[in-house]
């Protein structure tokens, strides 16, 4: 179909009318959009030097910054819509409809919300505190709206939903100041225990990492195949855990082998029993299915004789 030239000339005056009419507002929009956006990285760049000014938590921070910027873009959407010339009232229905519509399809999304919130007010675990959550162990690095990132302890972030954390067990391993070292230790059958128990009572006192107050203790735990297990107890600060740990194993060990106590490693005794009281002999049974099968020879041999 081809157009003759007043349609065109009646649709290129269409064009431009509707670009001068809509041309001013779209303008507007922009700048408004571009501003409005410069605008709300101000606030948020304002709002955490207050947070840190006044020592605010860095969990509740984090959290807090992410909501006050997502509020500040549906605000600047509104704004951006209403410069078009969109009525505000059929723009709020429109956004009720979409908004009922998000959140049936996203309720996950809403109950990780929730337990953000939930979070922030109960405080099971704060920015910066070791826990245990959801099959995964290490350092929180952030609680946002939705999410919580965790850096485990080869520096991989796992990004674990507030919704599960909030209603599942967690543990919190940085929540108390002091935590106990365990330690276990085989000696050999026969070994005196007093003894060892001392040795390794006067190999704790040297590390001062090592709390007095409770005392460290070694207990005799178990008869094990091979060894008489010791298990060794003492409290530390919560950051030397680990140190103390690998520290005083090798210091005990060096300890047990300078006092000449065995630590064992396991072993088992195998014993053979031979029926004619020699290696080498046979059971008796074979020998006599042998002297059972000679008259049953002799008797298929008789009857293999020509008559």
């Amino acid at each position: 179909m081809k157009l003759d030239l007043t349609t065109l000339e009646i649709i290129q005056q269409r064009a431009v009318d509707l670009a001068f009419q809509l041309g001013p507002a779209l303008f507007k929009a922009l700048i408004l959009f571009f501003i409005g956006r410069y605008v709300i990285r101000l606030l948020t760049n304002l709002l955490n030097k207050v947070f840190v000014k006044y020592d605010i938590d860095a969990s509740l921070t984090s959290f807090l910054k992410s909501l006050v910027t997502a509020i500040l873009y549906v605000l600047l959407v509104i704004s951006v819509a209403t410069t078009l010339g969109m009525e505000m009232t059929s723009f709020v229905a429109m956004l009720g409809a979409a908004g009922l519509a998000i959140g049936l399809a996203l309720q996950g999304s809403l109950a990780n919300f929730a337990g953000g919130v939930l979070i922030l007010i109960f405080k099971p675990f704060r920015v910066g505190e070791t826990i245990e959550a959801q099959g995964t162990i290490g350092s929180v690095e952030s609680i946002d709206i939705l999410y919580t990132k965790v850096r485990n302890f080869d520096n991989k972030v796992v990004t674990i939903p507030n919704g599960a954390l909030a209603n599942n067990s967690m543990t919190n391993y940085s929540q108390k100041p002091t935590r106990r070292v365990d330690m276990s230790v085989g000696v050999a059958y026969g070994t005196d225990l007093k003894k060892t128990r001392k040795v390794i009572l006067d190999t704790l006192k040297k590390d001062e990492r090592i709390l007095e107050d409770p005392a460290p203790v070694v207990y005799f735990t178990n008869f094990g195949d091979s060894s008489l297990d010791l298990t060794i107890r003492c409290w530390v600060d919560a950051a030397n855990l680990w140190p103390v740990f690998w520290d005083n194993m090798e210091a005990i060990k060096e300890a047990l082998e300078t006092n000449e106590i065995e630590v064992p490693f396991p072993q088992r005794d195998v014993h053979h029993y031979y029926p004619e009281g020699k290696p080498g002999g046979k059971p008796e049974g074979d020998q006599k299915e042998k002297h059972e099968e000679k008259p049953d020879q002799e008797a298929e041999k008789k009857d293999t004789l020509p008559e």
